[in-house]
């Protein structure tokens, strides 16, 4: 569990780092970067669910 969350820590931290060159900056690569990150952080957040739910059934 404590591996999946400093992955996603990461995954957000590079998320927000490039969400912000896009915004800011107008940069497009980051843009790709960005939406490319968020359906990794999906399946992550996905994988989060199903590891929370089954140390709370324990």
């Amino acid at each position: 569990m404590k591996n999946l969350l400093e992955s996603l820590n990461q995954q957000f931290e590079s998320f927000f780092k490039d969400a912000n060159q896009q915004a800011e900056l107008g940069n497009k690569a980051a843009g790709a970067r960005a939406r490319k990150t968020s359906l990794t952080i999906e399946k992550a957040m996905k994988e989060f669910r199903k590891t929370s739910l089954s140390v709370s059934n324990k």
